[in-house]
């Protein structure tokens, strides 16, 4: 799994950001439930992988708001 770039996410319109984020969300829980019950042996990257995406998207969300709150006022 490659790293997502933040060019690419910037094309995203705010209602597939929204779902990218909880997709992404579900996916670290997923990662995590898989760690606890020892089903995951392998693929410890994708941790660092899903939180750095989260990361992203999370941050061009607040962009996005700060954006819009700029132009309201």
């Amino acid at each position: 799994m490659a790293l997502v770039k933040i060019a690419d996410l910037r094309k995203l319109s705010d209602d597939e950001l929204k779902t990218a984020i909880a997709d992404t969300k579900r996916e670290l829980c997923d990662l995590r439930f898989k760690k606890a019950t020892r089903q995951l042996e392998t693929g410890f990257h994708q941790f660092k992988h899903n939180r750095r995406k989260l990361a992203q998207l999370m941050t061009l969300e607040t962009e996005r708001k700060t954006a819009n709150a700029a132009k309201e006022a």
